[in-house]
């Protein structure tokens, strides 16, 4: 099953394995029970250190369990973990084996304090590339608090449990039979739904950090990259962000960026924190700003968080990037995760054999469209312009499919379900005024983002479209506060734009400092530290 140099690769991992473990398998007689069982003993023939056995005991079939011998320690797949799932396998093995959770210190410190016990079950699909970050911070979670228990559930393997659930999303989570949350979600993340107090408690510890010199508000690509700038300066520099990465993280393929001929989001997202954290730069991450202003007796600009966090600075970089735009209709909001999604990499396989529609002529729709005819019975993509807005080459590949219609001049009007899940769509036709409606299992929108500036109404000034208006320097109308990236007025929005932005509102933000000290003191500091 596994080729002779990922054999090798997988050997020399398996070499850091430092406690004897156990895979314990439950098979039944389906072809996919044999894939698997073959391979775990490729697995076990390859580190003296693991053992294997089939007892037929699990919950579910075909499924395993990974446990360091003599421990109550253990991690469940009933799944084939290959595809963006290899890397759970990997991390799941050593980890299970001794080898150590790269974790800060107080958030191995939270998990271990965790009061009770918790039997976590997650759906992903192999071909998810937000899933795995979820099972990791699970199965790590578990590996340090032997009361925190997780199965990995393949959807495409347990399609009945699928089903019998509604499931229509990945990652979806449940926690003690209940649902507890989908989409991506790191370790801090879940913790911070665990541990309710956490907030309040995080809030107040950073409400007592001294001011800052820059305070860049986002992480994605602009933040990091502005970030990087700021502390080669030698300057004070925070980052505050709801999740580090930003939208990056929900991306699958990148194949533009200058210098990198292709990655994937995720990997590049954790690229960029690398970068930064090789910095002295204090990442605050899971905080969301709620309010920016101007505290004229203290001559600094002050963000409040949504937890109540008050982090003082004396410039500001806003960049807090994107998000998916949503279409507005009724029934998107009811069947958000039941039917209505939003990443066709990542729930695309939980419509195998089903008739789905896309929302959006642009490149992203016509992607996904060519996606999902891959994997679904029939694809119905909807354009409420007279013409697609994709480039030529996606267009011919999307017209060359024979399970692939395109309505033009559809305005879609309403989102249908039975209570439970998506059963269809009714557009009017713009051209006769006619309603029609199809039926679906699923409706994928792709119509572009809108910006993360709503928090910042009434403070400064924002484009028609909600962006923040930013001059040549990256400055906004408020003078010390700069932005970059998605979220401002700067046209073409793409990561390798985002980045320049971000690095050039950092050098505008240090070049105001300098021009605007407090007092002679800060100004020989400034001086010297831009020397």
């Amino acid at each position: 099953m596994l080729d002779a140099n990922l054999k090798k690769q997988l050997q020399a991992y398996l070499e850091k394995v430092v406690q004897p473990i156990e895979i314990v398998a439950s098979l039944d007689d389906s072809p996919k029970a044999r894939e698997m069982e073959e391979l775990l003993k490729e697995i076990t023939s390859l580190s003296a250190k693991i053992t294997y056995r089939d007892d037929g005991k699990g919950a579910r079939k075909p499924s395993f369990a990974i446990n360091r011998v003599g421990t109550d320690i253990g991690i469940e797949f009933a799944a084939i973990p290959l595809g963006h799932e290899f890397t759970s396998l990997v991390l799941a093995l050593l980890q299970v084996g001794g080898h150590p959770i790269k974790f800060d210190d107080a958030v191995i410190e939270q998990i271990k304090n965790l009061d009770g016990d918790y039997v976590f079950e997650a759906f992903i699909s192999l071909s998810c590339h937000n899933c795995p970050e979820v099972v990791q911070s699970l199965n790590s979670m578990s590996i340090i608090n032997p009361r925190i228990k997780v199965t990995t559930i393949d959807g495409g393997l347990f399609k009945d449990e699928v089903e019998s659930r509604q499931i229509l999303a990945v990652p979806m989570m449940f926690l003690n039979g209940e649902h507890f949350g989908q989409g991506r979600m790191s370790a801090e993340e879940i913790l911070a739904k665990l541990d309710t107090g956490a907030g309040k408690r995080k809030a107040a510890e950073l409400s007592k950090k001294e001011a800052f010199d820059v305070l860049i508000v986002g992480g994605g690509p602009a933040g990091a990259a502005a970030a990087i700038y700021a502390a080669r300066k030698g300057i004070r520099t925070g980052v505050v962000a709801d999740r580090f990465g930003g939208q990056v993280l929900d991306t699958l393929a990148i194949e533009n960026f200058v210098s990198v001929k292709e990655t994937e989001g995720p990997k590049f997202a954790v690229s960029l924190e690398e970068h930064v954290k090789h910095y002295e730069v204090d990442i605050m991450n899971l905080q969301r700003a709620a309010k920016l202003e101007k505290n004229e007796d203290a001559k600094l600009f002050e963000v409040t968080t949504e937890d109540g966090a008050v982090l003082k600075s004396k410039s500001v970089i806003i960049s807090t990037g994107a998000r998916w735009r949503e279409i507005n209709v009724p029934g998107e909001k009811e069947y958000k995760n039941h039917g209505v999604a939003y990443c066709p990499h990542c729930d695309g396989p939980l419509f195998k054999g089903k008739r789905v529609s896309v929302i959006g002529g642009g490149n992203s729709g016509v992607e996904a469209a060519i996606d999902l005819a891959g994997i679904v019975e029939h694809v119905t993509l909807i354009e409420f312009g007279a013409e697609l807005r994709a480039d030529a080459v996606l267009q011919r590949k999307l017209y060359s499919l024979k399970n692939v219609d395109v309505i033009k001049s559809a305005h879609t009007t309403e989102i249908h379900g039975d209570g439970k899940k998506v059963t269809g769509l009714s557009y009017k036709d713009r051209n006769s005024g006619e309603v029609k409606t199809i039926e679906l299992a699923g409706v994928f929108v792709q119509i572009g983002l809108v910006p993360n500036a709503e928090w910042l109404k009434g403070t400064i000034e924002l484009s028609p479209y909600g962006e923040i208006e930013v001059d040549v320097r990256g400055e906004t109308s408020l003078p010390g506060v700069f932005a970059a990236g998605d979220v401002t007025t700067v046209p073409f929005k793409q990561i390798v734009i985002a980045v320049g932005e971000g690095a050039k509102a950092s050098l505008a933000a240090f070049d105001y400092m300098m021009r605007l000290p407090t007092d002679e003191t800060d100004a020989v500091d400034m001086e010297a530290k831009a020397a």
